[in-house]
């Protein structure tokens, strides 16, 4: 997909591949909830996405490079849509993101814990994140779809989020 260039400012050009409401929303949860079909990343969506948007989003993205998408061995009418290089390189656009929306805005605690971690764990963390997401989306998208292949990183954050949530719950 080409994008309308409005100048060759880098920080426009990635407003205007990834500044919309939805595409780093869409790309989060694919990355921290290892959301990989639309069913999930549809009745997933801590902000409620409308089924058309996260359609839109997911063709968008694809045609942008920044997921990829393969039939689903398991199931004839399913997709597993997995993150491609170029997403997996925003985790340390999203730590600090993440980092900042912490310090600045109302965030809630367990929604928060990841990106409290990330800060904490600083690029060591990010790095070794990204080479799990090398590991689950490029090298075996099916494998990481279907939880066998794993990221220790991912299953730290999640265990850390499911351990607030439960709490704040109580």
């Amino acid at each position: 997909m080409d994008i309308e260039r409005r100048s060759g400012c880098p920080i426009n050009l990635t407003m205007e591949v990834l500044g919309d409401r939805w595409s780093l929303v869409v790309i989060r949860d694919i990355m921290f909830g290892n959301r990989r079909h639309f069913r999930e990343l549809l009745s997933g969506s801590e902000e409620g996405i409308a089924s058309n948007i996260l359609a839109a989003r997911l063709k968008r993205l694809l045609a942008l490079g920044f997921i990829s998408r393969i039939d689903d061995p398991s199931h004839s009418q399913k997709a597993i849509y997995s993150l491609t290089e170029p997403a997996i390189q925003l985790v340390p656009m999203l730590a600090v993101i993440g980092a900042w929306g912490r310090r600045h805005l109302p965030v809630s605690e367990d929604l928060s814990i990841r990106a409290e971690l990330l800060e904490v764990g600083g690029p060591a963390l990010w790095d070794e994140f990204m080479g799990d997401l090398r590991r689950m989306h490029v090298e075996d998208p099916i494998g990481g779809a279907q939880g066998n292949v794993t990221s220790p990183v991912l299953e730290r954050l999640t265990e850390a989020f499911l351990e607030v949530r439960e709490r704040v719950a109580g």
